[in-house]
């Protein structure tokens, strides 16, 4: 977010409440899903694995953080 957007709340905007580094278990959980799905369908892997089960994949790339996937929260 700039820097022009925060004074235009004047402070009222909470970032927290709508982006955080930690996941809830559901979040998780539907993440590594929709990922699993994604490589499944013939999406690429965006890590080297020795792994051939698209949900173990899916969990090492969350784990590895290069998930592309947005949570956003309301």
């Amino acid at each position: 977010m700039t820097l022009s957007v925060r004074k235009f709340y004047k402070g009222t905007l909470d970032i927290s409440r709508w982006c955080s580094d930690v996941y809830t278990r559901y979040e998780k959980a539907r993440i590594v899903g929709a990922r699993a799905l994604q490589i499944a369908m013939g999406a690429p892997i965006l890590i080297k694995s020795k792994e051939t089960d698209s949900i173990r994949i899916a969990l090492e790339e969350l784990e590895c953080g290069v998930i592309p996937i947005t949570v956003v929260r309301k």
